[in-house]
């Protein structure tokens, strides 16, 4: 299968859910917007370009005609020389006469400057020493300069010179040709690189410390530093001018000594003293990154030098360099580059927290704030100092802290499930009034607060809500993990795979899981105390904006609900594994012959005495009421379920009456200890009275009656549990049922809420 498209991939990001169909407008929006910066940033750099292409074309045409025009006037000095040849008798003799003056003369000045050379040497040694003494001065910076171009251009002369020698002669004379005390022309040069090498880190020195000079006010060095790099840089373009012209025109500049002399070698000072501006500036940053990782908060303050730096060059630095540098300029191009290049490694930097990429979302605005007072606009800094990535930093930013949030939670549920599955003694904890908890309850809802925290500290409404929006979705999934879990868990009581060595257990963590719910919710008005999930919604309404403040309502009220309907289905499984492993013998009795002998529904009361004893003191006190409810809605269930036992049979001279009476009044005498819990109870039990007419109804009519008031009641009841009823008769007969079916054909019957008798199979 074809791996998805960019597009599909980074669209299966943005919406991942069915709930993101909402972003849409505001994705489309955010699109919009970067869309429009994009274009503006490509016109306003096409519209560059078409004027750089623009000048440059003018330039070459300009240059090409330039070009033309000397090579005419090359050809010209050309066929005039070659046509006074002709002209000048003896020319050739005159010629040889004339190479021979020359080369004599050239002689005679190369031995001049040998002799020299030496002792140069020695005075620019004893300046270069005095200048170490004084580094931040320099005061022979100038004179060193002077004196090391003229030995330089000594050598240069001699080396070219060597190359019109046949053979190796002309090496040979530089290797062995010995001068004052043995010395040959080779260790002299070599003593000149030596020399040339101890310049140049006084050079490289000045160019490192080019700031704290100028803010020492040693503008004299600045300008002797200045004006050696000029001079270098107009001897590098006249040397680089005369190599391409002796590339593009070979066959006329042979003719011309002015032309074909030999080649300066390109040194590059400018180039090296950027090279310098740059280097310092990135040790700075060296040390700025290493404050920036330990405290974010302080990366204003390590980037102090940065702007006090450019202040400096801009008033102290731009009268001291030539005007054609524009070295504030170039001091901003640089500085500039190598911010950018810093906060985009720390943005691709995989392990960037949330507090370090905010620091930088909040820095992007003070470091264009900063600059506009030196008088660089945001629109003359290029490339943008983060690549334009603002909206997509919110976003990252905001998807930090939801990973941060979704990763806590994962943490924290494979500890759960951990522990709920091992259900080891110390696997609980329990509050001051004694009321059994998880132990990751607390330190969920704290997480939550100090993530919260980190999205407000964005000061963006929008990082805020996206951030809630995930907490709600991650409290939601944490929901259904403990649903499955308990679920899964009662299957395995309800198949048999555990036993009672189990039930205490699980029953405690469902009691646990059960308060956890209410915990969450439950608001004191007395002492005023707010719950975990009011306090979640107080501590962020002040920070998003209002219309989601009320749209998330829904969210709240539907989390808050599904809180009471998981603490609601824990006590209900507490019920059902109840049945299924103390009661799973009890209940086979009912209905059957033995029921009438045994006291089945005592021994159950009895067991949920002991239960609710057990049981009351590490419940929430508005769990005990539910939990009621439950035992006796699920003793009513399995009760009416109990007609599926085998051998279960009603026969018409057997006290079935008389013993379900008995039974109703064990239950009522047992539950009426509960007060308001009680009514209900009662209320749904009255379902046994309809049952009993079903069972008592005479053939014929009578029966049909029956079922249509036990309809009429419970709209739900399944016909499948009204066969097994009327088949468990001893009086059974076909036409029976089928008037019973043909009964409710006829009854439509309103739909109302779920009753008991939907449990009932």
């Amino acid at each position: 299968m074809n791996d998805p498209t960019p597009d599909v991939s980074r669209l299966a990001e943005l919406l991942k859910s069915p709930d993101d169909l909402d972003k849409l407008p505001s994705l489309r929006a955010e699109l919009t917007r970067k869309k429009a910066a994009i274009d503006g940033q490509l016109k306003l750099g096409l519209k560059e370009q078409l004027e750089i292409t623009s000048n440059g074309m003018s330039s070459i045409t300009s240059g090409q005609s330039i070009v033309a025009q000397i090579k005419e006037e090359m050809m010209k000095i050309d066929r005039l020389c070659s046509e006074a040849q002709g002209m000048i008798r003896d020319f050739p003799e005159v010629e040889r006469l004339g190479i021979m003056q020359r080369n004599f003369a050239a002689v005679e000045e190369m031995k001049d400057a040998i002799e020299k050379f030496g002792p140069g040497l020695g005075e620019l040694e004893e300046l270069l020493r005095e200048d170490d003494e004084d580094l931040e001065g320099q005061p022979n910076l100038l004179a060193i300069h002077a004196g090391l171009s003229e030995l330089r251009e000594v050598r240069e002369r001699a080396m070219e010179q060597t190359k019109g020698v046949e053979g190796e002669s002309g090496l040979e004379l530089i290797e062995n040709l010995p001068l004052e005390g043995e010395t040959t022309l080779r260790d002299f040069f070599a003593r000149l690189d030596d020399v040339v090498d101890w310049f140049d880190e006084h050079v490289g020195a000045a160019c490192i410390n080019l700031i704290p000079l100028v803010q020492a006010g040693n503008n004299g060095l600045v300008v002797r530093l200045a004006l050696v790099i000029e001079e270098e840089e107009k001897k590098d373009r006249q040397a680089k001018a005369l190599q391409d012209a002796q590339r593009e025109f070979q066959d006329v500049a042979s003719r011309f000594k002015s032309i074909n002399v030999g080649q300066r070698e390109l040194r590059g000072y400018k180039k090296k003293f950027l090279q310098a501006i740059e280097a310092s500036a990135a040790a700075q940053f060296e040390q700025v990154q290493q404050a920036f990782l330990d405290d974010p908060d302080k990366f204003e303050k390590a980037c102090r030098w940065f702007f006090n730096d450019l202040n400096t060059v801009k008033l102290g630095m731009v009268d001291l360099m030539p005007k054609k540098w524009k070295i504030f300029k170039t001091y901003i191009s640089i500085y500039h580059k190598l911010m950018r290049d810093f906060l985009v490694a720390q943005l691709d930097n995989a392990e960037i927290t949330p507090v370090h990429m905010l620091a930088i979302l909040t820095w992007v605005g003070k470091y264009h704030t900063k600059m506009a007072r030196l008088g660089v606009k945001e629109d003359e800094l290029r490339p943008h100092v983060i690549d334009s990535r603002e909206s997509d930093l919110v976003r990252d930013y905001r998807t930090l802290i939801t990973k941060a949030v979704q990763e806590w939670m994962d943490r924290m549920a494979t500890t759960d499930r951990q522990e709920f599955l091992s259900r080891a003694d110390s696997s609980l904890d329990q509050n001051g009034d004694g009321h059994l908890h998880t132990k990751s309850l607390g330190d969920m809802w704290t997480m939550l607060r100090e993530q919260l925290a980190v999205a407000q500290s964005s000061g963006r409404p929008d990082v805020v809500e996206g951030v809630v929006e995930s907490m709600y979705i991650a409290l939601k999934q944490r929901q259904q993990m403990w649903e499955r879990l308990v679920d899964d868990e009662a299957r395995k009581f309800e198949s048999g795979q555990l036993g009672q060595e189990a039930v205490s257990s699980f029953h405690d963590w469902l009691v646990a899981i059960a308060n956890d719910q209410i915990t969450n919710i439950d608001d004191d008005p007395a002492t005023g105390t707010p719950s975990f999930l009011s306090r979640f919604r107080a501590d962020f309404e002040p920070l998003v904006s209002p219309a989601y403040a009320i749209s998330s309502t829904t969210e709240h009220e539907s989390l808050s609900n599904a809180y009471v309907d998981l603490s609601t289905h824990c006590l209900a499984l507490f019920a059902k594994t109840i049945f299924n492993v103390d009661f799973r013998s009890i209940m086979q009795d009912f209905f059957t012959p033995l029921w009438y002998s045994k006291a089945c529904m005592a021994q159950i009361n009895s067991t949920f005495e002991d239960y609710l004893n057990d049981y009351t003191a590490v419940f929430h006190p508005s769990l005990r009421d539910i939990l009621i409810e439950e035992l006796a809605n699920e003793l009513l269930v399995r009760y009416l379920s109990a007609v599926h036992n085998k051998n279960a049979k009603f026969r018409r001279a057997d006290p079935y009456t008389s013993k379900m009476t008995e039974d109703v009044k064990g239950v009522f005498a047992f539950f009426g200890q509960y007060g308001d819990a009680f009514e209900v109870v009662k209320q749904k039990w009255r379902a046994v009275e309809l049952f009993e007419g079903l069972l008592s109804a005479p053939k014929g009519q009578p029966v049909v009656e029956a079922y249509a008031r036990l309809k009429e009641v419970y709209w739900d009841v399944q016909m499948g549990w009204i066969e097994a009823v009327l088949r468990s008769r001893d009086d059974f007969e076909r036409a029976m049922l089928a008037g019973v079916k043909a009964r409710a054909a006829e009854m439509s019957g309103e739909r109302g809420a779920e009753t008991v008798m939907s449990k009932v199979r």
